[in-house]
C-alpha cells in the first residue's frame, strides 16, 4: 500500500504542481507582451500579444493549484504509512509546501487576476508589476524545488541512497 500512496503522491505532484510552476513563470512575460508589437517570423509584420494566452495561464494556475491539494493529502497519507510524520526532513517539507502554497493563494494568484483585469480592460501594465508577480512566482517555484529535494534525498533515509 505504502508503494500505491507513493507513487500517486509523486504522480500529483508532477501532474498538479508541474504546470503551475510553468505556467506562473510563463505568465509575467506573457502579459509583458500584451499590446506591445512583436516580429512574426521571417515574413515581416508584428503581432500584438494576446491576452487569451495571459488568461489561459492563469486559469493553468488557478485549476492545477486546486488539484494541487491532493499531493500533501496523499503525502500525509504517504507519512502515515511509512511511519515517518514524525522526521525532521517531513516536518520541513510540510512547512515548506504551505509556505509554497500560501506564496501562491496569497500572492501568485490575485496579482495574476489583478493583472488580467488591467489587460482584460484595455489598460497597461507596469513593468513593476510583472515584475513583483515574477519574484513571487520565483519563490513559489524555488520552495517547491526545495520539498523536491528534501523528498528525494530525506535525511536518514532507510533506502541507502
Amino acid at each position: 500500500m505504502t508503494k500505491i500512496l507513493l507513487s500517486l503522491h509523486v504522480l500529483a505532484a508532477i501532474i498538479a504542481v508541474g504546470p503551475v510552476t510553468v505556467a506562473a513563470s510563463m505568465f509575467p512575460p506573457a502579459a509583458r507582451r500584451v499590446g506591445v508589437a512583436l516580429p512574426v517570423g521571417a515574413g515581416g509584420g508584428t503581432e500584438a500579444g494576446d491576452v487569451g494566452t495571459v488568461r489561459l495561464l492563469h486559469r493553468i494556475c488557478r485549476v492545477y493549484a486546486g488539484l494541487g491539494i491532493a499531493v500533501p493529502v496523499l503525502g500525509f497519507a504517504t507519512a502515515a504509512a511509512m511511519g515517518v510524520l514524525g522526521d525532521a526532513w517531513l516536518i520541513t517539507s510540510i512547512a515548506l509546501t504551505a509556505a509554497a502554497a500560501g506564496i501562491l493563494v496569497a500572492f501568485v494568484l490575485p496579482r495574476q487576476e489583478e493583472l488580467l483585469e488591467r489587460l482584460t480592460g484595455g489598460q497597461p501594465v507596469e513593468h513593476a508589476r510583472t515584475a513583483r508577480l515574477a519574484m513571487f512566482t520565483g519563490l513559489f517555484n524555488l520552495l517547491w524545488a526545495t520539498v523536491t529535494v528534501l523528498m528525494i534525498v530525506r535525511p536518514g533515509s532507510t533506502t541507502g541512497a
